[in-house]
């Protein structure tokens, strides 16, 4: 079922690419600043803004760290600096885009795979700012959330899941093998029946199955969500 689900979130729908390009102009000028460690995280509005980063007069000064190969392809492509791993307690802004935000403003990112090292900048960023399509800001989630489970651990975190009210399904490619992320570990989306449930709790009980390297679920609120709308506009919602 969710064959292929990282090209389904690595693409803007027609009716709100002027929205992300209007969204990509305000957040880099309000944001990125001389000599600033940004953080880029994965989805199509996020790569909105790094193609405007291509466009700032002193884009040499920034140290960018990206969170899978495609933004950093993107990166490169914009003549941007990507600096390696030890930069990462320094970062001042991370931009990032969302599979779904909820009415509390958590949400579920890692339909591109990546959710391990967002999930890392994420923690160490000064400011994070969220990127979406309207349509993924809704009322509770719907989506599955990605489980980055260690190959070793596979089968028992499957079970594990399966009694947590879960109901985990392998994340396989087009081809029919395993999605693989760039860690080196398998994906299990997992559906759940959220209610009324502490999602904050939902993900600290996951994240304690033996083998789960990340989840998810991002409970962290970001400082900036911009919502991007099919009449080319889009709205601020600060923290």
């Amino acid at each position: 079922m969710y064959a292929g689900l990282e090209e389904q979130t690595n693409w803007i729908p027609p009716s709100f690419q002027k929205a992300a390009q209007n969204l990509a102009k305000e957040a880099v000028n309000k944001f990125v600043k001389d000599s600033q460690v940004v953080g880029l995280g994965s989805g199509p509005m996020a790569a909105a803004i790094v193609r405007e980063m291509a466009d700032m007069k002193n884009k040499e000064a920034l140290a960018c760290i990206p969170t899978s190969f495609q933004i950093k392809l993107e990166a490169e492509c914009s003549g941007l600096k990507i600096v390696d791993e030890s930069y990462i307690p320094e970062i001042d802004v991370v931009f990032d885009g969302a599979d779904e935000v909820d009415s509390k403003f958590n949400m579920i990112k890692g339909g591109g795979g990546a959710l391990l090292r967002e999930k890392i900048i994420h923690s160490a960023a000064k400011k994070v700012v969220i990127a979406a399509e309207s349509s993924k800001f809704v009322p509770a989630f719907s989506w599955p959330v990605p489980v980055e489970i260690h190959p070793f651990a596979i089968h028992i975190a499957r079970k594990k899941l399966e009694e947590t009210g879960g109901r985990p399904k392998m994340r396989m490619l087009r081809e029919g093998y395993p999605y693989v992320t760039e860690n080196g570990n398998f994906i299990l989306d997992t559906s759940f029946r959220f209610d009324s449930k502490d999602i904050r709790q939902i993900e600290v009980a996951l994240k304690s199955i033996p083998g789960v390297a990340e989840v998810g679920l991002f409970t962290r609120r970001a400082d900036v969500y911009y919502k991007a709308k099919e009449d080319g506009t889009f709205e601020v919602i600060e923290r």
